[in-house]
């Protein structure tokens, strides 16, 4: 495939890499958030259904983050990635002809299967594709994709219902999974799976002989640190998630706004998003990981514990822009600090360890809210416990051994 010969094929990867997030976790994932409340009513879906749909599709992400390792090694990153895309459509597709809440969770469950299918390999790239001093940056640019997904939902999803009725879900769901099969496609024209297929060097340089121990000495050194990692990423999957799949739910059941006021403020979520991964990835690099990590769980703690106060008109507006800013600044990071402490041919299989602890958070965190819910009536308490375990895990990052300089 010919490209710019001043442009190194790395800045190729990066915005291929922005769509392949936007498909796997922003249509696949996200924008359930804005098409629950009408597909929930259609549907007649209780509380705790919709937390098992949730949940359903993170049960499918964490089989497929157990496969993603060994699917890799058969087909390469690019093919299992363009595959698991085109799962993700073909399941929306039909999630949008779906008659009831076993049908649409035995769909959403393939979804998470192509979800994970397709970012853990693409998070893995960047290992391969970047130097250690880019890698925040370019792992920042494509978690990004998940922003897009959610201006997008929140712009459409609103309109289609509005247009089309009590129905409109169904259209929305086959719209993503059609946008979802071109995403696909894409994937598998431009990605590659390492620069030496194109006989370049990673985008900054190939990297120097590693110091001595650089690369944990060990086994247990390796399962200590990504058991640390893990623990902390898990805590993001079982707090964000949370919050994405129920924020729109709460404004519009809890708070009383109307679907497509509860949708402008989803689509806040999605343009202020656009700066957490460059923002806080870029960060990482200068100011170390450690850091880099806390900061964004420190604005998210902030974040839920403001919904649970039940605030204005502001104090939601402020809730949406900390998490907003803040999105999705974790999941980048993690992947440039397993390349860091791994080496780059160790960070696929890294980052699908600490991905498949962090699946476990996304099937922990809705369901139990869904519940809590079921329960109270309302979401407070569980906003007031995912600000809680968002505290815990900047305490945990405090705690966190890693390579000087990361």
């Amino acid at each position: 495939m010919g490209f710019p010969k001043n442009i190194h094929y790395g800045w190729f990867i990066v915005p291929m890499g922005t769509v392949t997030i936007f498909v796997a976790l922003g249509l696949g994932r996200f924008a359930l958030g804005m098409l629950l409340p009408s597909m929930g009513a259609s549907l007649d879906l209780s509380y705790d259904e919709m937390g098992y749909i949730s949940t359903g599709n993170f049960l499918g992400y964490l089989l497929a983050v157990l496969l993603a390792g060994s699917l890799v090694r058969r087909l390469g990153a690019r093919l299992a990635i363009a595959g698991s895309l085109f799962l993700v459509g073909a399941s929306m597709l039909l999630v949008g002809r779906a008659a009831g809440f076993f049908e649409v969770l035995a769909l959403y469950v393939l979804t998470g299967l192509g979800s994970a299918g397709a970012n853990v390999p693409v998070m893995g790239l960047v290992s391969h594709w970047f130097a250690r001093h880019l890698r925040g940056r370019a792992a920042g640019f494509i978690v990004i994709g998940s922003g897009f997904a959610i201006m997008f939902a929140g712009l459409t999803i609103p309109y289609l219902n509005r247009s089309l009725g009590p129905e409109g879900w169904r259209m929305g769901w086959t719209l993503l999974g059609a946008m979802s099969l071109g995403g696909a496609l894409l994937a598998y024209l431009v990605l590659r799976n390492r620069p030496e297929e194109l006989g370049l060097e990673p985008v900054g340089g190939a990297p120097p002989p590693l110091p001595p121990g650089h690369v944990p000495s060990s086994r247990a050194d390796a399962a200590r640190f990504l058991a640390h990692l893990g623990a902390i990423y898990f805590l993001f999957g079982s707090t964000y998630a949370v919050f994405a799949t129920f924020i729109v739910t709460t404004l519009v059941r809890d708070f009383g706004m109307a679907e497509a006021e509860a949708g402008q403020f989803w689509i806040w979520v999605g343009g202020l998003s656009l700066l957490s991964g460059p923002l806080f990835g870029m960060l990482s690099d200068r100011l170390g990981r450690k850091i880099g990590l806390a900061l964004p769980y420190a604005l998210q703690m902030t974040s839920y514990a403001l919904v649970a106060l039940h605030p204005g008109t502001g104090g939601i507006y402020l809730a949406i822009a900390l998490f907003g800013v803040s999105a999705w600044a974790v999941p980048g990071i993690m992947a440039a600090m397993v390349g860091d402490n791994l080496g780059p041919e160790r960070a696929v299989k890294g980052f699908g360890t600490i991905t498949l602890i962090f699946g476990a958070g996304q099937i922990a965190g809705p369901a139990l809210a869904g519940l809590i819910a079921q329960a109270n009536g309302n979401f407070t308490a569980a906003y007031w416990m995912i600000s809680g375990l968002a505290g815990l895990a900047i305490l945990l990052t405090a705690a966190l051994r890693v390579q000087p300089n990361t």
